[in-house]
């Protein structure tokens, strides 16, 4: 009499999960998540696609991963810095270096969230990017009007357009940049800072 037998579903080590994590986000930010099969993400962590299933649902359940753990650990850094008191001028040094701390530890990640957030927050699973983006939005208009406000910058800084050039002139860094590199974060982010607030031109 024949019996019916459960699938028993392998679990990788956290290591393991990490490093086929890590994998399939360089995969996604090399090709697109609609041009990503499985069977890519497999091949490049040297398994065969089924076995990728042991682990893994779905090449959306691995996206999800991969964009959530960025997402939290930037909010972590973020809220963080919005809870500390600091002035508005502080405040934007503070976020634009945790930003640049974020690119060296997810770099593929924030890749794949300038990319692709905007079709995947159509998506159910990904609806969370949306209420992100508008986090994000209003932490950083907030910052620049409140330095406006009390004099910290330009009365007449158009605070819309000064939030997108800050914005993506810091996150498109993650195209470029390499962890383990000649600068540290912290050394390209005082760069960027020093050209964002105080100019390249040398004053007369």
């Amino acid at each position: 009499m024949p019996t019916n037998k459960k699938k028993t579903q392998v679990t990788a080590s956290p290591e393991r999960r990490r490093e086929l994590l890590a994998t399939a986000a360089e995969v996604f930010a090399a090709h697109g998540y609609n041009a990503t099969t499985v069977r890519r993400i497999a091949d490049e962590a040297g398994l065969l696609a089924g076995s990728l299933y042991y682990h893994f649902d779905s090449k959306e359940s691995m996206l999800d991963e991969i964009l959530s753990a960025f997402l939290d650990e930037l909010w972590q850094g973020y809220d963080a810095v919005l809870a500390a008191g600091l002035g508005p001028r502080e405040t934007i040094e503070a976020l634009v270096t945790e930003s640049f701390r974020e690119i060296d530890r997810h770099r593929a990640a924030v890749a794949i969230y300038q990319k692709e957030s905007k079709h995947l927050a159509a998506l159910p699973r990904f609806h969370y990017l949306t209420d992100s983006q508008q986090k994000f939005e209003k932490a950083w208009l907030g910052t620049l009007e409140r330095g406006v406000v009390s004099g910290a910058f330009r009365a007449d800084l158009d605070i819309r357009l000064t939030y997108r050039f800050v914005r993506d002139t810091v996150w498109v860094a993650a195209s470029w940049y390499r962890p383990g590199g000649r600068h540290s974060p912290e050394e390209i982010a005082r760069q960027y800072l020093s050209m964002v607030l105080d100019g390249i031109a040398v004053r007369a």
